[in-house]
């Protein structure tokens, strides 16, 4: 990563409202998404040092475990190192809920 710290972002998707924020380390981030109040939620882990990422599942979630899952391996890929995802949703996400935080999780990690 270019800079170390962190970053925080307020997400609007229709009437729902997430916070990320995203922590910076030599060798990964960890990226919290909180809907409503900031609390830690589901979370997965993921290390991209080779041909494929390697995931584990820290604390199982409810629902959304293959947007988790898939925005760890997405994150630790493009920094080639690890990553940690924590979610906490009142409700599933959905589909397009799920696209929009993911292209704008990315977006806000491109900034960097």
């Amino acid at each position: 990563m270019a800079t170390l710290g962190s970053k925080q972002k307020t997400i609007d998707v229709g009437d729902r409202r997430f916070v990320v924020e995203m922590v910076s380390f030599d060798n990964g981030v960890f990226v919290s998404i909180s809907e409503g109040s900031k609390k830690l939620g589901s979370m997965v882990v993921s290390i991209a040092t080779g041909p494929a990422p390697t995931t584990a599942t820290v604390i199982p979630a409810k629902t959304d475990s293959l947007f988790l899952k898939l925005m760890a391996e997405r994150i630790s890929t493009q920094l080639k190192g690890i990553s940690i995802v924590s979610l906490f949703a009142s409700k599933e996400l959905g589909n397009e809920t799920a696209k929009i935080l993911m292209s704008q999780i990315i977006e806000l990690m491109k900034n960097d």
